[in-house]
Order: structure tokens, then C-alpha cells, then sequence
């Protein structure tokens, strides 16, 4: 039984013809709610391969005793969200995040009636610094980038500092996330496309791969679910109101390009300041200029999370499961534990940004020089020669909260 509502407790009556009836269609609103929670999640997770039937998992028994209601279905959540382990790891994909949280899926209370376009928390303003650095027979641009607003508040000032940059015609590029938690998806694409060259033109930037149920059209679930435009307004779709049913979630359709902005024409090589809350929209641009350039992380691991979601709306509840895969033109998206940087550099607390002498640009224009040596990795990153290739603990916030993935589009009509 599917329960959905935005007021009250009214009960969408399935047809048999259209789907299967795996739960009782009746029960208490909380029983109710936590079937739904488990159907959605059995039709949308990315990774409901590993999801047990209904019977096995039997939601109104497994969280009967759960009190109030709010843990009870985040309970559920967390346990679905644990089923999946790495290969390569052998823990789950979602491995405790914050406040002994999944990694990446949550349930909050509230309705979502809006089709925003995040992916991470946007704090902070954009752009924090920027210079042209100049060492031995380098030129060397830097711009610290905080955060991801929208674009349309975004753009002229981003067009303004790559316009300033570009006049130096510089070889190297230092990219600044160290405090970059992600935020807008457009806005990240938009810098992707002011630094790459416009040969790169119409060549694939990433792609989303959403599971084998999706793809073939078999999530009937979510013609319960209201596709809504960036206002949140209904879509006019066939002669109906369109559903999240009617989405295009093939790869094919999901598989963004290149389009160059802006006059840099001169980058080759990028070295990217990161940490552990360096996350999401800001992985993402990390990862889709990777294929194409010498890309170097100097600083600490970044979060990790190659994947995103839509959310769906249960009773006086929004779920945001993890849904789809993101990944660059080399089919990579193996950074679930963060990625590990390159020149290990622990991070000052209260860095000031676009000083050459700053640890971690002081690191880069060491590298992008090449008198970078393995004593200096390891007097910047406060660690022995002999562990430079260990993994360093990353940093974990509330990085996952309020990344809302909704990139959906429509199935073309033809």
C-alpha cells in the first residue's frame, strides 16, 4: 500500500493490473508510512538489488516498538541504507555519516514542493580569492571558490574573476574547495565550463546512472509522485499532469557536455585544495575535469559522495534515498571514502587564502616548480616520510543534510 499525502491521511488505492500489491492496504498511519518508505526504497535506492521482500524485512513488525514515529522511519532508513557493502571496503556503501546518520540517504519532516537544483550545503560566498602568482618562470592562477549559489546569482561574478584570470593566459590553475561544500549543480558545471578549453566543447562532462529498475521504466511507484517545475508548479505532460513516473532515467538522458564559457583558453594543469568538507557539486567538478587535465589534490580527503537523489514525498514526510550514480567521462566514480589527495598538506585552521606562504598553495607552487620534496610533503602534512601513503581521517560534518539532487527532465514526447 501506497501512502501519500500532503494534508491528512487520505490512501491512494492501487490498481492490481498496474502494480503489485505487496503490503496489507490497510493499517495505522504509521504502519502505512513505513510500507511506503520500503516500497519506494525497493523501486528507487541505486542499490535495490540488496533489498529484501516485504515479507523478510516486514517494516510494521521490525519498528513496532520504535518511539515516536520520526525514529521509527529513520530507523528504517538507516537499515535499508546499510545493506549494500563495498567490495573493495567490505562496509556499506553508507557508513555512518553524521550523528550516526547514512552517509548520504535521510527522511525529514515536511513536504518538499519545489524543484531545486542543489547538491551540498551552500555556505559562505563565492568567490573568497583570487590572484595571479608568479614563481621562477611560472604563471599561476588561483581562486578560492566557497560555495555554489545559483547561477543566475552567481554568474557575473564568476565570469568577472575568470575574465581577470585569463588575461594572464596562465598554464597552471590552483582551485581552492578547502570550504567547499557543494550547493548548486548548474553553478558547478558553469566553472567546469569557464576552465576547460573550448575544444572541449560538446566532449562528455558526467553522467547519472540511476538502477536497472529505473532505467527500464519499472518504477511504477512513483506515478504517486508530482513532477514539478523549478517554481514548484505542475507540468502540463501528454494531456495530464506528469509524474516522477514519466522522467527520463536512462543514461543517455542523463549525460551532460562541455560548453565552454568565458575566455580561459590556457589551463593544463590543475592542482585543487581540498578537505573533509570539500563535498558533493564540488567532488563532482573535481572528478569531470580529471579525464582531461593533470588534476593534483593538495590538502586532506575530501567526503565522498559520487551519488544523488530526488525526493519523494510520504505523508507529512520528504525521503531522499540515494538514486543514481554520478560518473565522469571515464565511467569513475569510485570516491565513496573521499578522495585521497596527492600532496598530503594538514590544513591551518584560520588559512589565509591566496598567500603564497599558506600551506597548501605554498605546496602547489612547490609542485607545479618541481622542487616539492618528499621531506616537505611530509613537514606540511605533520606526518613521517614512511606514512606519507596512509590514509588521513577525514574531517566529517553535517555535509549530507540538505543535498537535494533534481536534475530530472521529462521523457522527450514523440
Amino acid at each position: 500500500m501506497i501512502f501519500l499525502t500532503s494534508s491528512g491521511c487520505k490512501k491512494d488505492e492501487l490498481s492490481k493490473n498496474d502494480e503489485e500489491i505487496v503490503s496489507p492496504t490497510s493499517g495505522s498511519r504509521t504502519e502505512l508510512t513505513l510500507d511506503s518508505i520500503y516500497l519506494y526504497a525497493k523501486q528507487i535506492y541505486l542499490w535495490n538489488d540488496v533489498i529484501p521482500t516485504y515479507r523478510d524485512f516486514n517494516p510494521r513488525q521490525k519498528y513496532a516498538l520504535i518511539n515516536p514515529d520520526m525514529n521509527a522511519f529513520r530507523k528504517e532508513v538507516f537499515d535499508l541504507s546499510q545493506l549494500k557493502l563495498n567490495s573493495e571496503t567490505g562496509i556499506p556503501y553508507e557508513a555512518l555519516g553524521f550523528n550516526n546518520s547514512p552517509k548520504y540517504s535521510y527522511l525529514q519532516l515536511g513536504i518538499s514542493n519545489s524543484g531545486t537544483k542543489k547538491a551540498g550545503t551552500v555556505s559562505g560566498n563565492l568567490v573568497l580569492s583570487k590572484n595571479i602568482i608568479r614563481s621562477a618562470d611560472k604563471t599561476i592562477a588561483y581562486i578560492a571558490i566557497g560555495s555554489f549559489p545559483s547561477l543566475n546569482s552567481s554568474k557575473v561574478e564568476l565570469d568577472q574573476a575568470f575574465d581577470e584570470l585569463a588575461m594572464a593566459n596562465p598554464k597552471y590553475l590552483i582551485l581552492d574547495l578547502r570550504s567547499n561544500g557543494g550547493g548548486y549543480v548548474e553553478t558547478a558545471e558553469y566553472v567546469a565550463n569557464l576552465v576547460v578549453p573550448g575544444r572541449l566543447t560538446g566532449r562528455v562532462m558526467y553522467s547519472e546512472q540511476f538502477n536497472a529498475t529505473l532505467q527500464a521504466g519499472n518504477a511504477k511507484i512513483l506515478r504517486h509522485q508530482p513532477y514539478l517545475d523549478e517554481f514548484g508548479k505542475a507540468v502540463f505532460y501528454k494531456g495530464r499532469t506528469a509524474t516522477l513516473e514519466d522522467v527520463d532515467y536512462s543514461e543517455q538522458g542523463n549525460t551532460y557536455r562541455f560548453g565552454k564559457k568565458g575566455k580561459l583558453e590556457s589551463i593544463e594543469e590543475i592542482y585543487v585544495v581540498v578537505s573533509g568538507q570539500t563535498a558533493s557539486a564540488s567532488e563532482l567538478l573535481i572528478s569531470c575535469l580529471k579525464p582531461y587535465f593533470n588534476v593534483k589534490l593538495v590538502g586532506e580527503k575530501t567526503y565522498g559522495k559520487p551519488v544523488g537523489f530526488f525526493g519523494v514525498n510520504i505523508d507529512q514526510y520528504t525521503v531522499y534515498l540515494s538514486s543514481f550514480l554520478i560518473k565522469n567521462a571515464q565511467g569513475w566514480s569510485n570516491y565513496f571514502s573521499g578522495m585521497e589527495p596527492n600532496i598530503p598538506v594538514v590544513l591551518p585552521a584560520n588559512p589565509i587564502l591566496g598567500d603564497a606562504e599558506e600551506p597548501c598553495l605554498k605546496a602547489a607552487i612547490s609542485a607545479i616548480n618541481g622542487t616539492l620534496k618528499f621531506s616537505l610533503r611530509a613537514k606540511l602534512a605533520g606526518i613521517s616520510d614512511q606514512k606519507l601513503n596512509q590514509q588521513l581521517s577525514t574531517v566529517e560534518g553535517d555535509s549530507t543534510m540538505g543535498m537535494i539532487e533534481d536534475r530530472l527532465k521529462l521523457k522527450k514526447i514523440k
